[in-house]
């Protein structure tokens, strides 16, 4: 995304000479009126543009839960902006002009996070709606599972029967997907890191 049509055309030619897809913008705000793309992609924003800059951009969709890669491509970029931009998440700092083989190589290892980034978001919002399906007593019993109680313990904790922990137990394992206590232990992680 660039203010300048040349620069944009030249980018647009870039990316699509070694096979990306590449869909430009003449400011942040057409690409916030735009719906975010549902496949992996980054974007590769200007630090000054007019109205909205690119740090702004990254505010914006950082506030919207957008979390789409971002090279920072820039003529009046300085060490304080690139470490302003990397630590807000940006993947990439490039001052113009730019190699082009760096910017190709910077889009790679952007959508190669990208990729990653949604298989683990999809992995665990399928563990989160196989833990939305335990009931109360089942996820009491998954949570001291997983912290190592016996059955004993848990049995004697929620002042019910050892059996019924058992086939709590048993219907956690099953209803989470889970072949071994290990997997539950992970998957139990997973969800806690995600509601971090």
């Amino acid at each position: 995304m660039d203010d300048h049509a040349p620069i944009r055309a030249a980018v647009d030619d870039l990316l699509t000479s070694v096979g990306f897809e590449s869909v430009s913008y003449a400011s942040a705000r057409d690409f916030l009126r735009d719906d975010p793309v549902e496949r992996p992609g980054c974007l590769i924003l200007d630090v000054r543009m007019p109205e909205l800059g690119g740090f702004d951009l990254q505010a914006a969709l950082g506030r919207r839960g957008i979390r789409l890669p971002i090279i920072f491509v820039t003529g009046h970029g300085d060490i304080r902006m690139s470490v302003r931009a990397l630590k807000a998440g940006a993947v990439d700092f490039l001052a113009k002009p730019f190699d082009d083989q760096m910017l190709i190589d910077a889009v790679n290892a952007a959508i190669l996070e990208d990729i990653e980034h949604r298989r683990i978001h999809n992995h665990v919002a399928a563990v989160r709606a196989r833990a939305d399906l335990l009931a109360p007593g089942e996820r009491l019993v998954m949570d001291m599972v997983v912290q190592g109680r016996t059955n004993r313990e848990i049995s004697t904790a929620l002042n019910v029967a050892e059996i019924t922990v058992k086939v709590r137990r048993a219907t956690v394992m099953r209803k989470m997907q889970a072949e071994t206590l290990p997997d539950l232990v992970r998957m139990s992680d997973e969800l806690r890191e995600a509601a971090v």
